[in-house]
């Protein structure tokens, strides 16, 4: 080291030469000048060095191609997959389980008894904690887009009313619940903060997100949010759920009646199911990622205000 008489500034010029047996030696620098030439800067604090920032750049793409090739890989495997059900495994089904239900339905309820059944699974299994999926499927099967959807929306308005109403005796209980799971109340505990929009758009971005649908019926009343948004923020937030339900019943349907038939889909209805099934998926997965990356965003907002 070589100090400054006249100060007390420190100046880190060491050199040392070790032998290392071979002839050779080792020279020693300041830890600032071997961390700065490690991260890939000059001695003097310059830019990084042309040859860094190109093999960063390189790993980037790779990593890019890579990620793609597997995506290729996965998605062909889901296509060979959804092929063998639809060859083998579909049949059987149909065959087995749902024309028979589809034959006990139409034989023992007429179409007024069978909207009331609808209508009645679709407002109360949410209720007992039940999935109501399966009489939406019915609803698409029977009803079609059109009036399916009409009722469908009306059991939904009376399946997510009643648990919020039920949950608001068991507030303090359910509040208490929250309390174990802070990071996950973190979440649900969104719509009940800001304005009237805001809490309608939290409401709807949970509805869409892959946050379960039964579970935030009773807990939304612990998250004080108002009944109108959260009920309009639940019809919209339902929408995307409610006509996969509704396709996946007239999917159903439509292989249900060419196994009965005992014939073969044409060319143009097994194009037209496959690019709808396609089409589904990827809009079920393209709101479900917008859904969670919204309600990210918000949770970072909110965070930044209680700081």
């Amino acid at each position: 080291m070589t100090y400054d008489d006249g100060g007390d500034e420190v100046v880190p010029e060491l050199k040392l030469r070790m032998g290392d047996g071979n002839g050779d030696y080792v020279k020693l620098r300041p830890l600032e000048e071997r961390d700065c030439e490690a991260e890939g800067y000059g001695c003097e604090g310059e830019e990084p060095s042309s040859s860094s920032s190109s093999s960063s750049a390189s790993s980037g793409r790779g990593w890019c191609l890579w990620w793609w090739v597997k995506m290729f890989f996965l998605f062909a495997c889901l296509a060979v997959l959804a092929g063998a059900f639809l060859k083998w495994v579909g049949p059987y089904l149909m065959d087995k389980e749902v024309i028979p239900i589809l034959n006990w339905e139409t034989t023992t309820f007429s179409t007024p008894v069978l909207v009331v059944v609808i209508f009645a699974s679709v407002a109360l299994f949410p209720t007992l904690l039940l999935p109501s999926s399966p009489s939406m499927w019915v609803a698409g099967m029977t009803f079609g887009y059109g009036l399916g959807f009409l009722l469908i929306m009306a059991g939904v308005v009376v399946g997510v009313s009643l648990p919020y109403f039920i949950g608001s005796l068991f507030y303090h209980k359910i509040q208490g619940w929250l309390e174990k799971y802070p990071k996950k109340a973190s979440l649900i505990r969104l719509a009940g903060e800001g304005n009237w929009f805001n809490q309608f758009r939290a409401v709807a971005l949970i509805r869409i997100s892959p946050f379960p649908y039964i579970i935030y019926n009773y807990c939304a009343v612990a998250t004080n949010v108002k009944y109108g948004p959260y009920i309009l923020g639940s019809l919209v937030g339902m929408v995307p759920e409610i006509f996969v339900a509704i396709y996946t019943g007239i999917l159903i349907r439509t292989l249900a009646d060419a196994s009965h038939d005992r014939h073969t889909l044409s060319a143009p209805q097994i194009i037209f199911n496959v690019v709808g099934f396609c089409a589904t998926v990827a809009t079920t997965i393209v709101f479900t990622v917008y859904a969670k990356r919204q309600l990210k965003a918000l949770h970072k907002d909110e965070e930044l205000l209680l700081q």
